[in-house]
Parts: C-alpha cells; structure tokens; sequence
C-alpha cells in the first residue's frame, strides 16, 4: 500500500498525535467524534493506549504486503487515565474569527451579482448605442456565463495548487481586468472580449469562495456561513439594480460604459482585503502544514478542545484518503501533492458513495440554472417590458424591487439554514419557485391575448418575478453553494465542486443565450410555463437524492453518503434472499 508523505511528516504528527488502534472503517472519520447529544456537542474519546509512540513504530508499520486494518493517528489529548473530557454543552455560537473570514471571502461573489444585475439595465443602452441585434444581445449576456465554465473547471485544480486564499485573489484580479475592457470597450467585440475574461473570473470566485468558507467554518455554524456568498451575489444585484437607475439618465454612449466598469472597484478591493484572510487549515493540512492548521483552528473554535477536535478529526480524514491516493503520484514531501488523480477518481473509477455524491451535487446545480432565474433577472426588463411597462425609468425601477426582495430573502434563509436544515427550505423554495413560475406563465398568456392589457394583470406579472426571486433566494439560491461546498470528501472536495460548478455555469450560459430566442418561438407565457415544470422535477429529485447535511462536519458527511450506499445493498440483498 502507498504511503502518503502526509503521514512521513513524523517529527509532526509526533507532537501532535498518539496512535489510536481501531477495527472501524478508514473511510468513518466520525468514530473520532461521537455525538453526546442530538444537538451534535461532541465529547472527546479516551485515548486507547497511554503510551506515546511514534506513528510508524514496528506494530503499526504499513507496507505494501500489510493484510491487516491501518491504525490512524488521532491527537494526543492527555494521559489516557484521565477520564473523556466533555465540551461544554452551549448553544452554537457565531465565531467572529470565522465570520470574518467567511465576509472576506463572500466579498467576491458580489462581484458576479453586480454584472447580474447591471447588465440587466446597460443592455437597453448598448444594444440602441452599439446597434445591435436581439441575437448579439443574447450572446453579450451569456458569453460571460459560458466563459465562466473555464474558470470554474480551472478553479479546482488551482486552488489544490496555490491554496484557496490566493485563488480568491486571482479570481478578483481577472474580474477587475474583464471590467476594465468592458468599460472602455468602443465596439460590440472588444465588449466580448471583456465578458470572456471576466466570464473566467467570475468561473473561479463561484467555486472557490463556498469551498473556502465550508473548509474555514465549525460545522453548526457553516450552513449560514457557507451562505454569505449567495447572499453577497444578491447584495450585487441590488447594487447592479441601483447603479442602472442612478446612471439611466446620463447620455447613452456613456451610462452603460460607467455601469459595467465600475465593477473594477470592488474587484481592487476584494483582491486586498483577502490578503488578510487565513488559509483554509483543512488544505494546510492535505500540505502537512499541521502548525498552521492548528493555529487557524484555534483561532475559528470556541475552546481549545473543540480546536484539538477538529484537527484530529481533519488529519485522520486527510491520511485516509491520501493512503489510498495512486502510488503514480510517488512524491517525497506532501508539499508536492496538487490534486494529482482526482479527476480519475471522480470521472473514470468512482466507488458508489462518490457516484451518489457526484449526482446529487451536479443535480442541484443543473437544476439551480435550469430553473431560469439568472435569465429571469437578465432579462426581466424584456419580461416587464412585453407585461406592459414601457417606460425605461420604470423598468429599471422595477427591477429594484426585485433585487430588494431576493436580498431579503436569503438572509432570512441564511439565518435559517442551521436551524431548519438544508432539505426543509430547498424543497420550499423550489415548491414555491413552481407555483410562481406557473402563476407568471398564466398571466403572460393572459396578457398575449388581452388587448387593454389590465393593470390587474400586470401586477400580477411583477409580483409573480418577485416571487419566483425570493423563492429562489430561500432555496436554491443558497443551498446550491452550501451543498456543492461540502458534501465531497477532503482531497476531491476542490475539483469536486468544480466540476459541478462547470455543469452550473454551462447551463447559465445556455439558458440565458437561449431564452429570447425560445421566449420568441413559444411566447413568454409558454417559456415560464416550461420553467414551472422543470422545476416540478427538480423537486421530485431533491426529495429522494439530497440527504440533510445540518449540523454534521464535512467528514461525517461522507459518511452519510456511504450509510446511504449500505441501506441500499441491504435492501437489494433483503431482495434477493425473499426471492
């Protein structure tokens, strides 16, 4: 068997782990955390044996030959005839080290919901500035959703590389770049070009800031931390929303141009405060930096214990998984170690936990922009516009109150995350995206066929968009980011979640290059409807592959995955023995 430099670090793991002899499974990394309680306040196990050895002493020595379980290091937590040490049983509370972290990190995304939304507003202006068609206006809107699948699929693989914190920077550093090009942009191909290269760093900061943000925050707490970056996405919209509205009466070769490259501000602004973020400690520990795993730990724990407890519970998943890594990747430190073999193990040979965990984290995000909510909101001036509104004052203000009530509602759903669950408000959310969806389709068909086009009808237009938005922002909106971010195992996690943000970006840029064109053949009536129903089957599929993740660490969930793997073998085995 293949021994990861992970576990040659001796001189480290010396100081901080005794061996811990167990016949569980190496792929159970909560045998090192066991629940007290309901509420998931964890006590620490005794150690099995009082005296310290080294990791790789005679009677634990892996070789290639070795027949028998590994034994796993877990930290040294004193003499073993003390009795368990128990932390103290309090209500989880928000640490103000992580949260920062998590702010930091979020930052970004508002990047992404700032083009959102001023798009939806500087696409009137460029398309009767520049003289384009309904065509190359749909191909402006969803170049930068397509050309974010580079940067999506690049991102998993680079933060492996570099770490997750200058990955943040790099993706601020590419959006600012795309920004700049966008503002300046005299012809409709050099605005292109600015879409593509901010399309890629858009890619890279929609990966890595709910990566970060999972691999920084306590478990009972990641739910609304792994959020904030959904809710700053809004926060951008919003702030996409107002920038149309504020600057809509300046001249028109110049409003538009303002609107897109004032994007470069805070993209300069996130690329500096980011230096200051701590890396993530589970990636320092899949690098064997365990001093700085343990410092940031301590910083983003309540107690020293809880600190102890979490590194242990990290080292022992890191060591699992890197034991089983391809001996191909033979390297003689674990700084070497760049994410080589994932995407094999992901694509080519995955076990049937890893199949389960692939669909149910592409699953949420194909159906996160199938549904149509990123078209919604690109176009809904068009949507506002074909209702009856034609006024351009008008449409942009509209489209505020939109951007209002999606930000309100996914800090509700963020503050609600951990309590409630994920399952409880996905499932919500995409019951009630469907119904207004369908209310939408009805009263656009409504409205097809009037002639007077009643205010009744209208009104009920805007508030159905503003349902489906604020349904979308307690569902979907959130949870996509807060799933995908933790429910792969440590070493895939990165690549994982790119991969599955890669299908998201691609069905982004697909709908929203699409959607007028569609919207034209079968009417906007017969386009929400179709909506309606996409999202009828994304909830069908939520119910029966999304299993509840709250309040667990990112280790137990893998473990979820496989319990779900050994019911069903059971079954089939009940099966087989009835016939």
């Amino acid at each position: 068997m293949h021994i990861h430099p992970l576990l040659q670090t001796t001189n480290d793991l010396h100081r901080y782990f005794t061996v811990f002899p167990t016949q569980r499974s190496s792929l159970a990394p909560a045998t090192l955390m066991e629940p007290s309680n309901k509420d998931h306040h964890y006590h620490l196990l005794a150690a099995a044996d009082s005296e310290s050895k080294s990791p790789f002493s005679a009677d634990t020595q892996l070789t290639s030959d070795s027949k028998r379980q590994p034994t796993w290091p877990v930290l040294a937590t004193g003499a073993s005839d003390h009795p368990p040490q128990k932390l103290k049983a309090t209500q989880p509370s928000l640490n103000k080290y992580a949260l920062a972290g998590a702010l930091l990190a979020s930052t970004n995304s508002v990047l992404l919901g700032y083009d959102i939304g001023v798009m939806s507003g500087a696409a009137l202006f460029i398309r009767e500035d520049l003289n384009i068609s309904t065509t190359q206006v749909e191909i402006l809107v969803g170049s930068l959703n397509v050309c974010s699948l580079i940067g999506s699929l690049a991102s998993g693989k680079t933060s492996d590389w570099i770490g997750r914190r200058y990955t943040i920077v790099l993706a601020a550093a590419t959006f600012l770049i795309g920004a700049l090009l966008m503002g300046l942009a005299p012809s409709f191909p050099f605005l292109i070009a600015g879409r593509v290269v901010a399309g890629i760093g858009v890619g890279y900061s929609l990966m890595i800031a709910p990566v970060y943000v999972a691999e920084l925050s306590p478990a009972l707490t990641r739910g609304f931390l792994s959020s904030l970056p959904e809710v700053f996405i809004n926060g951008g919209i919003l702030l996409g929303y107002i920038s149309n509205y504020a600057l809509s009466g300046m001249p028109q070769n110049i409003n538009w141009r303002l609107m897109l490259g004032l994007a470069a501000f805070p993209a300069i602004a996130v690329a500096l405060a980011v230096l200051g973020m701590p890396e993530s400690p589970r990636w320092l520990v899949m690098k064997g930096r365990l001093d700085e795993a343990k410092q940031v730990l301590m910083r983003t724990s309540e107690t020293k214990e809880e600190a102890e407890l979490r590194l242990k519970e990290i080292a022992k998943a890191a060591s699992s998984l890197l034991i089983t890594s391809t001996p191909a990747a033979g390297t003689s430190s674990s700084s070497n170690w760049h994410g080589q073999g994932v995407w094999k193990e992901l694509l080519l040979r995955p076990t049937r936990p890893i199949r389960r965990i692939l669909i149910a984290a592409i699953g949420v995000n194909f159906f996160m922009q199938a549904s149509g909510n990123d078209a919604v909101v690109y176009y809904s001036p068009e949507v506002f516009r074909e209702a009856g509104i034609h006024n351009k004052k008008h449409l942009v203000g509209v489209t505020i109150l939109m951007g209002i009530a999606k930000t309100s509602f996914v800090l509700v759903s963020a503050l609600f995350l951990d309590r409630f669950g994920r399952r409880p408000l996905l499932l919500l959310g995409s019951i009630g995206m469907a119904i207004s969806l369908a209310a939408l389709g009805f009263g656009s068909k409504f409205l097809e066929f009037s002639g007077n086009k009643p205010d009744w009808a209208i009104g009920l237009c805007v508030v159905a968009v503003c349902s489906a938005a604020s349904f979308f922002s307690i569902g979907l909106g959130p949870i996509t980011w807060v799933y995908s971010s933790e429910i792969f195992p440590m070493r895939l996690r990165a690549q994982g979640s790119s991969l599955a943000i890669g299908v998201n970006r691609l069905v982004s840029g697909l709908v929203a290059m699409t959607f007028l064109s569609i919207s034209r053949e079968i009417t906007f009536g017969g386009m929400f409807l179709a909506l309606a129903g996409i999202m009828v089957v994304g909830t069908v599929f939520f119910y029966f592959f999304l299993p509840e993740t709250k309040g667990k660490s990112l280790e137990e969930i893998g473990v979820l995955f496989e319990d779900q793997v050994h019911e069903e073998e059971e079954e089939e085995n009940h099966k087989m023995l009835l016939c």
